[in-house]
């Protein structure tokens, strides 16, 4: 196939954008993009009863969250139902397909008795060659002519070649009695007339791909590449489902995983490159192939995706950061931050990035930078601010008066207040990290110091001092 890549992701809108969803989209976008093609987005909306315009947002956010941008228009599949019908008509019109007025209780009186018999229940209608001038006056469906004899082969990137005998294949309905063009009709000719040449889909869909190469073969169009990927698994090797936690695209960016970690998990999650296992954007795009997409499905670990996320973490740019750090809490609902606490927690960035691996980890070693005084001081933290340990305060905060506000010019002080005292540093570590952050477990207490400046640390400091938590 010459010409242009063209890849389509085409969920339905019932509900949010699921996980196995994402990896499907992911797939598409990066083969797309690798290849300085097109990615294009289809609603498959005929679904009318189950379709509403909220999944649809939801399906749009998440893949804004995840940086997967489309080309063009985002397509909606019941708004092309006319064209869908046009192209049933069409083949009614060549002798490709025909008008079958059996009844739903004529064919289930037909499934009935074969099952009865111990026959095949594929529905043979006897409508598929009958004298148009026999046709009653009743509602009718179109139907495909399916060939009789032979083979069908689905020549697939990931499954090998997938051949199904056409005895197996039934007279698929194109249009039901009110006219309305059913779900595979409409696929197919949406993706012909969007130009898709590369389908990359769930396996789930791989029976339907020779249903669908009917269509194609009878209105002479060129068959699209066929990539059908195996669906995630669970940790415990079931399909995803909601037992094993949280589905939606959505819910993993309110619970602080990092959209370029979650990129780079997905993609990894049943195709590989090597043993690489961290990589960038560029290097997916550059990389992703679909011989490289594995035949058995992937199974979902969340400490997998946790490690990922924090190697992404470690690597990204302070103002992406910030900003991606800033639309996690408004997704998780958290209160936003001031101006004063978004500028320091901006300037620690440095000290944090790479010990988090999510942003809910991140926030918590950033607690220091985002709470302001009076600092509550948590109770394992308190046990640090007893008397001695206040004294120890009260006399070292005029010593840092006048240091040199950089990290050189901390340590000389603090090393030689420890000696004059004689005490070791990891004696003074306790009650400083108790004063700047109220917590046990902080950043280093000289990043603390840097970050927050010379007149916050000793406003702290002081605080601490002067109040007798420990007693």
């Amino acid at each position: 196939m010459t010409g242009q890549v063209v890849t389509r992701f085409a969920p339905s809108p019932t509900g949010y954008l699921h996980i196995g969803g994402a990896r499907t989209a992911l797939f598409n976008w990066l083969y797309a993009r690798g290849r300085g093609g097109k990615f294009l987005l289809r609603i498959e909306d005929t679904d009318r009863e189950r379709s509403t315009p909220e999944a649809t947002d939801a399906i749009l956010q998440g893949m804004q969250w995840l940086g997967l941008d489309h080309d063009g228009e985002v397509v909606s599949q019941f708004n092309g139902a006319a064209r869908h019908a046009e192209v049933a008509q069409q083949l009614l019109s060549e002798g490709k397909a025909y008008k079958c007025f059996a009844t739903q209780e004529e064919i289930a009186a037909f499934r009935d008795q074969a099952r009865a018999e111990g026959k095949s229940t594929l529905y043979h209608s006897p409508w598929r060659d009958a004298d148009p001038a026999t046709h009653p006056d009743a509602p009718y469906v179109i139907r495909i002519k399916a060939p009789r004899e032979g083979n069908t082969v689905i020549r697939d990137q990931v499954q090998g070649d997938v051949t199904i005998r056409n005895d197996q294949l039934d007279d698929m309905i194109l249009l039901r009695s009110d006219g309305t063009p059913v779900y595979m009709l409409a696929v197919v000719v949406d993706d012909h007339d969007m130009g898709v040449t590369h389908v990359i889909r769930g396996d789930d869909h791989l029976n339907n791909a020779a249903r669908q190469m009917m269509i194609y073969t009878a209105m002479g169009w060129d068959l699209p590449v066929y990539a059908h990927i195996p669906l995630i698994h669970g940790a415990d090797g079931k399909k995803l489902s909601k037992r094993h936690g949280a589905l939606g695209a959505q819910e993993y960016q309110a619970m602080g995983y990092p959209a370029a970690g979650m990129r780079n998990y997905l993609a990894r999650l049943g195709w590989s490159h090597g043993d690489d296992e961290f990589f960038t954007d560029a290097q997916a795009k550059e990389w992703f192939d679909l011989n490289g997409i594995g035949k058995s499905p992937a199974r979902f670990d969340t400490k997998k995706l946790e490690n990922i996320c924090g190697q992404h973490m470690a690597v990204a740019d302070d103002a992406a950061l910030l900003q991606e750090t800033l639309e996690y809490m408004a997704a998780a609902g958290l209160p936003a931050l001031n101006d004063a606490q978004t500028v320091l927690l901006r300037e620690a960035l440095y000290c944090l990035k790479d010990r988090a691996k999510t942003f809910p980890d991140l926030l918590e070693k950033a607690h220091f930078a985002v709470t302001s005084r009076p600092i509550d001081v948590e109770a394992k933290a308190a046990k640090n601010l007893d008397s001695v340990s206040r004294g120890i305060l009260t006399e070292l905060t005029p010593q840092l008066q006048n240091a040199s506000w950089t990290r050189e010019g901390l340590e000389a002080v603090m090393n030689s207040f420890a000696e004059a005292k004689e005490i070791k540093f990891g004696k003074m570590a306790g009650p400083l990290r108790a004063a700047l952050a109220g917590r046990a477990a902080t950043p280093s207490v000289f990043d603390m110091m840097l970050v927050l400046g010379r007149d916050e640390t000793l406003a702290r400091l002081t605080d601490a001092a002067d109040n007798d938590t420990g007693e």
